[in-house]
């Protein structure tokens, strides 16, 4: 039996060693550096590698798994989960960092763990976020789509909105229409995911919009297939447990008005081929329409708002494709009951919350959310938007989004959903 045991764990260590040459191996002809510091918060069942189903290979796996966790992270995070894995500066008149463990030496960075200053309020206002996702989570009166399964059921391509900085220890799920662009800016500065001329940005307003959303750009949960093979949702549980999670959300009919304004009352080739022009032929009975926006723009061709709602509530419309990303329900990009987020931002209360969180980052002396330009479609603008949207289909329209709001805190607008 000591035999047994005894190669089991050379087996264990062989495995692990062969694991980690590859992954280094495909990093280094990548453009990725060590990705193995990572994992998930909510106790959900470990993710296992492929086995036959015999007990001696699935407790195999658990020792991999063990001592993958125990190699790849000197210590676990606290029990307050806003105590965070940073990037120290270089000691004066040295080059190099000063490392302390595993993972700094292979990596170059120290993760060791900071006490950050907050606002009582602040700090009071995030707890609350944070407990209403998890007691919404587990009550079984709120029942919406894929609430009850697990991470691994998610499938690849719904995580492609997971943004991962590995040199800081983050994790951003993007909401587009929710101050996104500058989000991933952010992202690209910390991560130096993006040179220019050689170098990596300082300044989030010098990145370019069209690299902002160039997927190239950053590296998402979905990409870790292609890197990391059946190691992969292991080695992103491992970053969910250690890194830090944040999301940003707004009042989700606010969002679909400026989702709506953006994308159909300015002129965007891309959405008027793919969705203005199918919405006109349903819903306004057009039957030939110019090839180009700019032509349907000047012949008075719009989609409508009301044309918008008929096109979200037309069944029709998830048989042939999923929501585009920019009007889908947060809880689809994002996947709040499967990903214990440590920060939960509004764009309600943006600069506060931006402010706050890139202290808890430790990141604020490094650089300042950009005070560029926001949409600021407004709350009070939902009556008027409403107004001419038919009662049952607001009504509809808010069961379609119903688990945003409730998750998230924002009220049930009763002034549209009743006569």
């Amino acid at each position: 039996m000591t035999k047994m045991r005894l190669l089991r764990l050379w087996i264990v260590l062989g495995s692990v060693f062969m694991i980690l040459l590859i992954i280094v191996y495909w990093d280094n002809v990548g453009t990725a550096h060590f990705y193995l510091h990572t994992s998930f918060s909510r106790p959900h069942p470990p993710g296992a590698l492929p086995t036959t189903g015999k007990d001696e290979e699935r407790e195999f796996v658990s020792d991999v798994d063990e001592f993958l966790d125990k190699l790849l992270s000197s210590s676990g995070r606290q029990n307050d989960p806003l105590r965070k894995k940073t990037e120290q500066p270089p000691l004066p008149g040295s080059s190099k960092p000063i490392l302390g463990n595993m993972e700094e030496n292979v990596r170059g960075y120290d993760w060791s763990t900071h006490d950050a200053k907050q606002n009582p309020d602040q700090e009071k206002l995030q707890a609350e976020r944070r407990n209403m996702l998890r007691e919404f989570c587990a009550n079984s009166s709120l029942v919406f789509p894929t609430k009850n399964r697990s991470f691994d059921d998610i499938p690849n391509y719904e995580l492609n909105h997971l943004i991962v900085d590995d040199r800081h220890g983050i994790i951003y799920c993007y909401v587009p229409k929710v101050a996104c662009t500058n989000w991933k800016r952010v992202m690209i500065v910390l991560s130096e995911s993006l040179l220019d001329q050689g170098i990596p940005y300082k300044d989030p307003l010098d990145i370019p919009r069209e690299h902002v959303h160039n997927t190239s750009t950053h590296l998402t949960f979905n990409k870790f297939w292609r890197r990391y093979g059946k190691f992969s949702r292991h080695l992103m549980k491992i970053k969910l447990k250690k890194y830090t999670k944040f999301l940003f959300v707004r009042d989700p009919f606010v969002r679909l008005i400026s989702a709506f304004r953006s994308k159909f009352e300015l002129e965007n080739d891309e959405f008027y081929r793919r969705f203005a022009v199918p919405m006109l032929k349903l819903y306004s009975n057009h039957t030939s329409l110019p090839t180009s926006v700019s032509e349907a723009f000047s012949a008075g061709l719009k989609v409508s708002f009301s044309d918008f709602i008929q096109y979200l509530l037309d069944p029709r419309t998830e048989k042939l494709a999923p929501f585009n990303e920019h009007w889908r329900q947060v809880y689809r990009l994002c996947h709040p009951c499967q990903i214990d987020y440590d920060f939960v931002g509004k764009l309600e209360t943006l600069d506060e919350d931006a402010a706050q969180l890139l202290q808890l980052l430790k990141v604020d002396k490094q650089l300042h959310f950009p005070p560029s330009y926001r949409n600021r479609t407004a709350s009070s603008w939902e009556e008027d938007w409403f107004a001419k949207i038919p009662l049952a289909w607001r009504q509809q329209l808010y069961k379609l989004y119903e688990a945003d709001f409730v998750l998230f805190g924002y009220p049930k607008p009763e002034n549209l959903l009743k006569d």
